[in-house]
């Protein structure tokens, strides 16, 4: 792989990494544990500009501190939808000040849109894939922009949509790495215990993924993991993780926004 390649700008159109990149990397690191292969993609080049993209819900801090130990200059990025529980705002400070990160970010929603398009602050009531849209999709999309590659805290075992998870896939151009996506549970709450780590405040409370305060409620025991998000809708991911998601359109944007660029 070209060195060059990973760092040509990005208003080049052409992607900067392939299929074929992915799959030499998920033959490469096969077998090898997530804090190794971490240590690997965190302190070299090849992978460009790397960030990482939390919610810091309730499983989040595994990953960060696993990659804590790797490189804390990551940029750590954090979406405020401005919906987000008080308690989620406060657990990112403390998480971010406990593992020492020196470039964590918060992107917001666009507020000309937000007035445009939400003026009530209630579409999530009524459209949740358009309030996920302009409310985290599209920042996210500028938060990514400066970025060659990301880290999602994915799990396969979370929810149906997240099975067979690879560690390496191609998203846009940019390569997307999914450190845990063969963690189970048990492996989670092993790592939480083997470092002491503070939980999120609402898991206590049955909250087991965390987003959005109107579109997370708490979950039943037997119940999926993720099943207190968006209950009631036919919906499963918020679109950071589904690029064809039909909310991820100009259909519902004010005029002359482009969300995409």
């Amino acid at each position: 792989m070209a060195e060059a390649a990973r760092r040509i700008d990005r208003i080049d159109t052409a992607p900067a990494f392939t299929q074929a990149d992915a799959d030499a990397l998920n033959a490469r690191f096969e077998g090898v544990p997530a804090d190794a292969m971490l240590r690997e993609i965190l302190t070299g080049d090849e992978l460009g500009r790397v960030g990482v993209v939390s919610s810091f819900g309730t499983e989040a801090i595994v990953l960060l501190h696993l990659i804590a130990q790797a490189n804390k200059d990551v940029p750590v990025i954090f979406v405020d939808t401005l919906k987000m529980f008080d308690e989620t705002l406060a657990y990112r400070e403390e998480v971010i000040d406990l593992l020492g990160f020196t470039n964590a970010s918060v992107v917001r929603p666009d507020p000309n849109v937000l007035k445009a398009k939400d003026e009530t602050g209630m579409r999530w009531s009524y459209d949740p894939d358009g309030c996920c849209e302009i409310r985290k999709v599209e920042p996210m999309r500028r938060a990514k922009a400066s970025l060659d590659s990301w880290i999602s805290g994915r799990k396969a075992f979370q929810s149906q949509t997240r099975q067979n998870l690879p560690r390496f896939e191609v998203e846009e151009g940019r390569m997307k790495v999914n450190p845990l996506g063969d963690w189970t549970k048990d492996d989670l709450e092993a790592y939480f215990e083997k470092h002491d780590l503070p939980r999120h405040p609402l898991e206590a409370q049955g909250y087991l993924s965390v987003g959005c305060s109107p579109c997370t409620s708490t979950v039943a025991p037997g119940e999926d993991p993720r099943a207190g998000r968006w209950r009631g809708w036919d919906k499963t991911e918020c679109g950071i993780h589904s690029p064809n998601n039909p909310a991820s359109t100009d259909r519902d944007l004010p005029p002359g926004y482009e969300p995409f660029l």
